[in-house]
């Protein structure tokens, strides 16, 4: 091992067995594969020289490492990669300084490593922490690698305590798997964050995944991911990604898309998807819709939301107040009456401000009729919010004009008033008051001298009406005058609205 250090090389104690090799194997390795964490320590802190021409590096296969590993408030100058190796005890680099670090398909119990950094990349990738990983506040230079990596939960319920961690570029970790919390409270990261096919699990804890303040300047992506190695290729070609426990998101900001595509929700009643206060170009909201729990998206801003009908869910458990989105992207069918039950079901309190965002994104899209049935639908949400003396003239607003959204119903109505009136009239003609100064009889004329209130036809002063035809002149009249009042609020309704 010593030589292999001088040299770069690996220093493989695997047998070729892959049962015999396997970290998880019920086999014990010998005295003849054992390593002292003591002298791994000696040779990365104060390690001979390299040989002439070659690099030192630690390079270790098929090695158990006895004895705690604890090489905090160090500085490692060379690169350390552990491949298929067992680390009985935790490993601790606290406050840590390291160029690269790998551990590929490896077992250990923990590995403590906060404000470690590493001026390289840090990869764990295929392998096993029972009892989780810190990276609290740690630094890393290029890309944090997690693809495969399993995780335990700790005492605290944590199997990642990666709150301040700052990455340079990407974090991959798809198929991740976590027994506890992944915690990336006010994490930075500089790419993107991937976790296509992981399935994130907290059984005992509010949420499988709490990243409130997170900043990534690309993409976060939770989607379906590539089959483990070894996966029967008649099975899917993807693994779905799941989450069995809540989601906090809480505050963050991510430069690129925010995508939850396809992932597998299972939330308690008193458990949600919390995205409030998100800050996001694009949101991609297509999981398979929970059973139980809520969808929080209060005060949330995107420039795109990109969704899917049967992902959102009902009953109450949708909150949209302050959600901000400029374009509407359906992924399939999502007709405007789903679309309107997706408003309603995120008020079950009728609030205004979800039906004004959508009739506003409709209008920007040039979809003016959809828009105004968005209006339309509010204003009818809204009266049964009113006391009973409002509420009558509302309706009767609505039955009349469609609170001006339904201009063609005035011609109609102007249309069978006057039908109405002139076949009454031209049974019924009214006798002259002055007979030598009467205009010639019109009955349509007449009737619509009475149903305009501002113009005077000359017929209406002219003729003397008595018993039923007294009282339809007057019924047109008062509802000549109803009708011209409910067009010219209407019309001015409908002008302060776009204004």
């Amino acid at each position: 091992m010593w030589q292999a250090y001088r040299n770069g090389s690996a220093y493989d104690l695997r047998t070729g067995n892959p049962r015999e090799d396997a970290v998880r194997s019920d086999l014990r390795w010998g005295p003849e594969r054992t390593v002292r964490a003591r002298t791994v320590a000696l040779l990365l802190l104060d390690g001979p020289p390299a040989l002439p021409g070659r690099a030192p590096a630690l390079k270790l296969a098929g090695c158990v490492i006895e004895g705690p590993l604890d090489l905090s408030n160090s500085e490692i100058t060379v690169p350390v990669e552990l491949r298929q190796c067992r680390l009985e005890q935790p490993v601790r680099l606290i406050d840590c300084r390291a160029s690269t670090v790998i551990l590929h398909q490896c077992w250990a119990q923990r590995l403590e490593a906060t404000r470690l950094t590493v001026e390289g990349d840090l990869r764990l990738t295929d392998s096993e922490l029972s009892q989780g990983l810190v990276l609290a506040q740690a630094n890393i230079g290029t890309d944090l690698t997690m693809e495969g990596l399993r995780l335990g939960g700790s005492r605290r319920g944590k199997s990642l305590d990666a709150d301040g961690l700052n990455v340079a570029q990407d974090v991959n970790a798809d198929l991740l798997e976590t027994a506890g919390e992944l915690s990336l409270r006010g994490a930075r990261v500089g790419g993107t964050i991937s976790l296509h096919g992981a399935r994130l699990s907290n059984p005992h804890g509010r949420s499988a995944l709490t990243a409130s303040r997170l900043t990534v300047e690309e993409n976060l992506m939770l989607a379906p991911g590539p089959l483990p190695s070894g996966s029967d290729s008649r099975m899917a070609r993807m693994q779905a990604a799941a989450v069995q426990g809540g989601i906090n998101l809480d505050s963050s900001t991510i430069g690129g898309a925010l995508v939850l595509e396809g992932v597998r929700l299972e939330l308690t009643h008193d458990q949600e998807l919390s995205l409030r206060g998100i800050q996001a170009t694009e949101l991609t909201f297509t999981p398979e819709c929970p059973e139980r729990g809520r969808v929080d998206l209060q005060d949330t801003v995107v420039s795109r939301l990109i969704d899917r009908a049967a992902s959102w869910p009902g009953d109450g458990r949708l909150r949209l107040r302050g959600f901000t989105y400029e374009y509407l992207i359906p992924k399939g069918p999502f007709p405007l009456d789903q679309r309107l039950a997706w408003v309603h079901a995120a008020t079950p309190e009728f609030s205004p401000e979800p039906y004004d965002r959508l009739a506003a994104c409709l209008q920007t899209g040039g979809e003016d009729a959809d828009a105004h049935t968005v209006l339309l639908t509010k204003l009818r949400r809204r009266r049964d919010t009113l006391p009973l003396p409002l509420r009558v003239w509302d309706y009767i607003q609505d039955l009349a004009l469609g609170y001006g959204y339904r201009p063609g119903r005035a011609a109609l109505w102007l249309v069978l008033l006057l039908t109405g009136g002139s076949v009454w009239f031209a049974e019924n003609p009214p006798p002259a008051l002055k007979p030598d100064e009467a205009p010639h009889w019109e009955p349509f004329i007449y009737t619509l001298d009475l149903l305009l209130p501002v113009l005077d036809l000359g017929q209406e002063a002219a003729w003397r009406t008595t018993g039923p035809s007294q009282w339809i002149a007057l019924t047109l009249v008062i509802l000549g005058w109803l009708l011209a009042t409910i067009v010219t609020a209407g019309a001015a309704a409908v002008i302060l609205r776009r204004n």
